[in-house]
């Protein structure tokens, strides 16, 4: 052991714990709204930031199927709001693609950047407009004004 090495820190339990199968369960638990798993997963010392092969976490998945307990759940425990895959789509671009108005609501309100462009050079709300979910853009619109009400910036 080195010195000064904290023996409490177990290096393989890490490796184990993001295992492509355990990030492969935690990511399936978020996409059929399975909170009891994630949680677990999370517990079991799953990194909730994980990415899959295509660089998609729990939140784009839970954000693509509109689970909203499992996307405040997520970004309760502080995973990054605009994690981008491998396409650069983030959790927000999935929310609009897929018309989950309340996640992308929450997304927005939460701090996720509106105004990033995915590889296709598009921004969630380009998104949106593309697949006529008009809904989300009053979602966003709303929370874009409540959090310029209270005072804060929105990118």
């Amino acid at each position: 052991m080195e010195q000064d090495a904290d023996p409490s820190i177990n290096r393989t339990q890490t490796t184990e714990t993001s295992s492509p199968e355990n990030i492969d369960a935690l990511l399936e638990a978020a996409r059929y709204d399975d909170i009891e798993d994630v949680i677990s997963l999370a517990s079991a010392g799953v990194p909730l930031d994980s990415k899959d092969s295509q660089g998609r976490t729990a939140l784009h998945m839970a954000s693509a199927n509109g689970h909203l307990g499992i996307v405040e759940y997520l970004i309760g425990r502080g995973v990054d709001i605009n994690a981008s895959n491998e396409e650069k789509n983030t959790p927000l671009h999935y929310a609009c693609l897929n018309g989950h108005t309340e996640v992308a609501k929450k997304l927005v309100l939460s701090g996720a950047n509106i105004s990033v462009l995915n590889s296709h050079e598009q921004t969630p709300i380009d998104e949106a407009l593309s697949r006529g979910k008009m809904d989300i853009i009053d979602a966003i619109n709303t929370a874009v004004a409540q959090l310029e009400f209270g005072g804060f910036t929105v990118s």
